[in-house]
């Protein structure tokens, strides 16, 4: 390969890892092209899938500011670019991985922090991002009501208590008010007592 193929192939990589937020380093020595294909398509929505030569990664790996992967650039070596959810990426290379075991995760870089292989699975174990956000949404609005509930409970508690108390007096001064009768005989007993003149 000419030098300016060998530059320009460099250049290509490092833009990759730029415009990724992610990247999956793996190994598909014993993988046929069928296999690749069949990974390619199943993480398109996420991520490419490049088989790259190690020499070049690792300059075009120093020239994007990635450190990852510098001492597992040995054998085939192919690396998911990330650019949608990572978790979903890391998702169908576990997936693929566990169906063809030729295909091996040596590690990964998520923002630019390094992750070993088991990392790499443990990210493919999590929830996706739309999954988290429902149930974030979820808790959100659950916490929502239970404030509403609070906010609104004083209040409904105040207007029942208010609304006993008028009761009481209402039932009191039904039950225990003067008849008419009683009520005339003080006047009477006031009007006997007043001196005749």
């Amino acid at each position: 390969m000419a030098r300016p193929d060998k530059a320009a192939a460099v250049a290509e990589i490092a833009d990759r890892f730029r415009a990724s937020n992610a990247a999956v380093l793996t190994e598909y020595r014993g993988l046929t092209v069928a296999q690749l294909t069949t990974l390619r398509r199943s993480i398109a929505a996420n991520a490419t899938y490049a088989v790259v030569k190690n020499t070049l990664t690792s300059i075009a790996a120093k020239e994007a500011g990635v450190g990852a992967f510098e001492e597992d650039l040995s054998g085939p070596t192919a690396i998911a670019f990330i650019t949608g959810d990572p978790v979903e990426a890391a998702k169908g290379l576990r997936d693929f991985s566990r169906v063809n075991p030729a295909l091996v995760i040596k590690g990964g870089v998520l923002d630019g922090r390094t992750l070993s292989a088991d990392e790499v699975k443990k990210l493919a174990d999590l929830e996706s991002r739309e999954v988290l956000l429902a149930k974030l949404a979820g808790a959100m609005k659950a916490n929502l009501t239970k404030a509403a509930y609070l906010f609104v409970a004083p209040l409904s508690q105040a207007a029942r208590t208010i609304d006993a108390l008028r009761q009481k007096v209402e039932d009191s001064s039904g039950e225990g008010s003067p008849s008419e009768a009683e009520a005339e005989a003080p006047e009477q007993d006031a009007a006997a007592l007043a001196p005749q003149g």
